[in-house]
């Protein structure tokens, strides 16, 4: 099962990386592009291209910080129905009827997944958060930093919901009912 875990987290965190990192660029590239264009379409100068890759640089952080959060939205529908190392995570379907017949969803979509992204991502919260509070304690016991807080930054927190995101895997068959972990 750690194989299991081990592959759907890689390709995971994967996913969350480039989709972030993307979306971080297009956001910030049409804001630049817009404000290229509303101050005119000046004519392409060294001082002009040096100002439009720091409004761009700018911007992409401000924008990766939203991207994280949709492409965690995001990558969580791509982590049903594909098989790593002998198992795959599937989705029961939602059926109120006492007649209906229960399987999983084939085809899952964004719709399907609010509830299941809900719990997960609360999971995930409480999972980066206990390694806050854990990376505190260890830093005030064994380093010489004066502030608590000196080392955490946003790249600290990114590395922490990767960190985090293996260990809600594990958890989260457990805590969401309409997930289940099946052979393939």
């Amino acid at each position: 099962m750690q194989k299991f875990y081990l592959k759907l987290w890689f390709f995971w965190a994967l996913r969350v990386i480039l989709c972030s990192l993307f979306l971080a660029a297009v956001f910030a590239l049409l804001i630049t592009l817009v404000i290229y264009v509303k101050q005119g379409v000046p004519s392409f100068t060294a001082e002009i291209r040096a100002a439009l890759l720091d409004v761009f640089l700018f911007w992409f952080f401000i924008a990766l910080n939203l991207a994280v959060l949709i492409a965690l939205f995001r990558s969580v529908k791509y982590l049903f129905n594909r098989c790593h190392a002998g198992h795959m995570l599937r989705l029961k379907k939602c059926s109120k009827e006492k007649d209906a017949e229960e399987g999983y969803l084939e085809f899952i979509g964004y719709g399907d997944l609010v509830k299941v992204w809900r719990k997960w991502f609360m999971l995930l919260i409480w999972i980066v958060g206990s390694f806050m509070v854990l990376a505190l304690i260890i830093t005030y016991i064994f380093t010489p930093y004066e502030a608590l807080f000196d080392w955490f930054n946003i790249y600290v927190l990114y590395v922490f919901i990767l960190a985090g995101g293996y260990f809600s895997f594990i958890f989260m068959a457990a805590r969401c009912k309409s997930i289940r972990i099946v052979k393939c």
